[in-house]
């Protein structure tokens, strides 16, 4: 019998957990990730897919910093990487051996021969906004179509272009943006089943864009798959249509990589499932190995456009600097070495597999749906009508993992899974049995 990972000595959270979050909660402002805030442990030390809290507890960790940590926590040769380059030098925009390796990384993996320029920043959200800036500068246009159930960061121009209701409070928003269906075939916005559809989803979107318009759009911006909406994985031909469509209003493909990109989903970009070919990519999450970077890439013939070009017009004070680019290029150096892209594709389909049967066990699971390591359930009060499980019943769920040694993001109806890409069967095994006792646990005390 395999050993187990998970090992508990105390419940979870433990006292000592409560008690440094107690002393934590008297200094650090309200709105952290709710994951955290639920989970309440204390970190200890993180290896792999494992977290050891304070109190000795040893959990097992699909939350993975939210689809950032897929090299897993702390790799060693990504360790040594960052603590070489942080007795050498830190900081400052100045050229060094690290940011060279990770350039040519970056374009050795690139989604197309043509998309050989980067530009680094530090968050996601830092990344879409230059994204922005850059089509607005080639292309003289101002307005941006996004998508329903889409996430791009929290800074005002990825705010305004966020397709779900976390933007309630914070209007006024940037004029000029539109919000399309996305395929969540699952919940059709237009109640329509694929592929007899005919992706008319794309068509609505084209009419409430001729409708709604003002003949300027800069650039659509999409996620090949979307990951706060709930892991929604759409129909291979729909993103070649949405290309399709972009060309037709003479607008920009941007294209958010973020979760989806180095070999989350399979495949080392999200698009490589479509054959789409974006003209600006954004990066960010898994890229830096669990170190905060991200950056741009973009196509040879757009990067002149000033003012994105002009000297410090396209830059940050932390972008690029020695560290952050050293964490990145080790990590994209383990990605390759390790066949990480492979690795996902292969324990993505175990996992999935093993989670499929859920459908027909539990009656408030109504679907699993995945690509690679980003895997998606649904729960739901109702299969008939699809309605969404109210958080009071999801809490219960997640607190079942939680005491049971997994820290998941259960809690929500959309019930993300992105675990490390290094991870193994024998893991997936005992995951997916902690999730089975806990699911067992909900469905016989009356979940709804």
């Amino acid at each position: 019998m395999r050993p187990r990972k998970v090992e508990l000595r105390t419940e979870i959270p433990g006292p000592c957990s409560r008690e440094l979050r107690r002393m934590e909660d008297e200094l650090l402002a309200p709105g952290s990730q709710n994951y955290a805030l639920l989970a309440g442990i204390v970190v200890e030390r993180a290896q792999g897919s494992t977290i050891t809290d304070v109190d000795g507890n040893r959990l097992l960790d699909i939350i993975g910093g939210i689809a950032v940590g897929g090299i897993g926590h702390s790799h060693p040769e990504w360790a040594r990487s960052v603590s070489r380059q942080a007795v050498d030098m830190a900081v400052g925009s100045y050229t060094s051996r690290a940011r060279i390796e990770l350039l040519e990384r970056l374009s050795r993996h690139a989604p197309a021969p043509d998309i050989c320029r980067t530009q680094i920043y530090s968050s996601g959200a830092e990344a879409i906004e230059s994204a922005l800036r850059l089509a607005k500068s080639y292309t003289g246009k101002h307005e941006f179509v996004g998508f329903a159930g889409g996430f791009h960061g929290k800074t005002m121009g990825a705010l305004s272009l966020m397709g779900s209701n976390f933007k309630d409070g914070y209007s006024p928003f940037v004029p000029g943006n539109h919000t399309v269906p996305y395929a969540d075939c699952y919940r059709c916005p237009l109640k329509l089943s694929y592929p007899s559809c005919g992706l008319a989803c794309v068509d609505e979107a084209r009419r409430q864009l001729k409708a709604g318009g003002a003949g300027a759009i800069a650039a659509f911006i999409v996620e090949p798959m979307q990951g706060t909406a709930g892991n929604i994985i759409p129909p291979p031909d729909w993103l070649p249509a949405i290309a399709s469509l972009a060309k037709e209003f003479d607008a920009l493909l941007i294209v958010d990589e973020m979760i989806t990109g180095f070999g989350r989903t399979g495949t080392y970009w999200g698009t490589d499932h479509s054959g789409v070919t974006p003209d600006i990519v954004a990066l960010g999450k898994q890229i830096g190995g669990g170190f905060p970077i991200s950056a741009i890439m973009a196509r040879e013939s757009i990067v002149n456009a000033k003012p994105w070009a002009n000297p410090s017009g396209s830059s940050s004070s932390y972008g690029g600097n020695s560290l952050a680019a050293a964490a990145a290029a080790a990590t994209l150096r383990i990605i390759d070495e390790e066949n990480l892209v492979v690795n996902s594709d292969r324990m993505g389909g175990y996992f999935f597999r093993a989670l499929k049967p859920f459908v027909d066990r539990y009656p408030f699971v109504g679907h699993v749906d995945g690509c690679g390591l980003m895997i998606g359930v649904q729960f739901v009060r109702d299969k008939g009508t699809r309605e969404p499980l109210p958080q009071t019943a999801t809490r219960r769920i997640f607190d079942e993992c939680l005491r049971r040694g997994l820290l998941t993001m259960a809690y929500a109806a959309n019930f993300r899974i992105q675990p490390a890409m290094t991870i193994d069967e024998a893991t997936i095994d005992e995951i997916v049995a902690i999730l089975t006792e806990a699911f067992d646990a909900v469905a016989a005390s009356g979940w709804r």
